[in-house]
């Protein structure tokens, strides 16, 4: 659908419109303030890439700089980015399971010490 995103000058708000025809609009007016003074926004768009794009920009050295092995949070963000980037789910039981770790953390067991 063509939807277009606009800023607009009175309210200083972005609002969406959508435009059936881009090279005859309509007036176009702010549908929260009625105003006329619309500047279209560039929106964000997806590009496809490829498995082994994607598993190339996994392999990035660079993505793993902010990645703490002793920082149960910075697991968390990079557990949970890299399912994104894979497309998995985590489930639901994902983030019980990772506040359990980080509750062992900090009672200073290792994970899974106590079934040992």
């Amino acid at each position: 659908m063509p939807i277009y995103e606009y800023d607009c000058a009175d309210c200083r708000r972005q609002v969406s419109l959508l435009i059936l025809n881009l090279h005859n609009p309509p007036p176009l007016r702010c549908p929260r303030c009625g105003g006329e003074h619309l500047t279209r926004l560039l929106s964000r768009f997806a590009r496809l890439r490829t498995e082994e794009e994607r598993l190339e920009k996994l392999a990035d050295p660079s993505r793993l700089g902010d990645l703490d092995e002793d920082d149960p949070q910075s697991i968390r963000r990079w557990v949970t980015r890299m399912g994104k980037e894979l497309g998995d789910e985590m489930g639901e039981d994902f983030e019980p399971m990772m506040e359990e770790a980080m509750q062992e953390e900090g009672e200073g067991q290792t994970p899974m010490e106590d079934e040992l």
